[in-house]
C-alpha cells in the first residue's frame, strides 16, 4: 500500500509514510471488508460512515504538517484509523465523534492496539474546547464552510485541514493556517477535490 499507492504518487513526508506502514488498517474495518482493507478506496464502517481511502488520509496528514509532540484534534473519529496514524507519528491526539457507538468501539480498538488517543463524544463541528489550543485540527467530514469555532481553537501558526462544499458533492480539501492577525489574516489554501460524508452539528449540516 505505502509504496504503490502513496510513495509512488506525491506523498513524500517520511513520518506519514512510516506511520501508514505501521498501522494495521485491517483492524479498523469490519470483518467482511478486511480483504479490501489495503485497497485505495473508502470502506463502510457502519452508522452511515466510512474509513477514508489511504491516499486521502496520507495527503491530508502531509498537508497538516504534524510533528512529534504536537497537539491534534481529530474531528470525526470513525473507526479510529486516522487517529491511530497521527498517534503513530508521535502526535498527542484528541479525537471527537458524534456517533456514540463508533466512539465506544474506536476507544476500545485504539487502546487494544496501544495508541494513547483520547476519544470523546460530542459535536466535533464546534471542536473540543477543553483540549484547546491545538497545533493542528483535521476534520474527516465536509462542512458548508470552515467553522470559526475550530479556527479559534488553533494556536497561532496552527493548521486546520478539512473538506468544504456540499453535503455529498462539490467538495474541496482546504487548509487554513491561523495567523497573529486573527480571522481576517488567516491563510486559506485549496488543495484538491474530495468526497466525504457530511459534517453534522451546530457549525456543520443539520441532521
Amino acid at each position: 500500500m505505502v509504496d504503490e499507492q502513496l510513495a509512488a504518487r506525491d506523498i513524500t513526508d517520511r513520518s506519514v509514510l512510516a506511520a501508514m506502514a505501521a498501522v494495521p488498517r485491517h483492524r479498523f474495518v469490519a470483518a467482511t471488508e478486511q480483504t479490501d482493507a489495503y485497497e485505495d478506496r473508502p470502506l463502510p464502517i457502519g452508522a452511515g460512515q466510512t474509513i477514508s481511502q489511504p491516499y486521502i488520509v496520507a495527503f491530508t496528514l502531509q498537508a497538516l504538517d504534524v510533528r512529534s509532540g504536537g497537539t491534534v484534534l481529530d474531528v470525526g473519529t470513525g473507526s479510529g484509523y486516522q487517529a491511530a496514524v497521527l498517534a503513530e507519528m508521535g502526535a498527542l491526539v484528541t479525537s471527537i465523534e458524534c456517533v456514540p457507538s463508533l466512539a465506544v468501539d474506536a476507544r476500545v480498538r485504539l487502546a487494544d492496539l496501544g495508541y494513547a488517543v483520547g476519544v470523546v463524544e460530542g459535536d466535533g463541528s464546534v471542536g473540543w474546547p477543553p483540549g484547546a489550543p491545538y497545533d493542528a485540527i483535521v476534520v474527516a467530514a465536509s462542512g458548508p464552510s470552515v467553522p470559526d469555532e475550530l479556527v479559534a481553537q488553533l494556536n497561532v501558526g496552527g493548521r486546520l485541514v478539512m473538506p468544504v462544499g456540499g453535503r455529498r458533492h462539490g467538495q474541496q480539501l482546504v487548509r487554513v493556517t491561523r495567523t497573529a492577525g486573527g480571522s481576517g489574516g488567516n491563510v486559506r489554501e485549496t488543495l484538491l477535490p474530495v468526497s466525504f460524508v457530511p459534517l453534522l452539528g451546530g457549525a456543520g449540516w443539520s441532521r
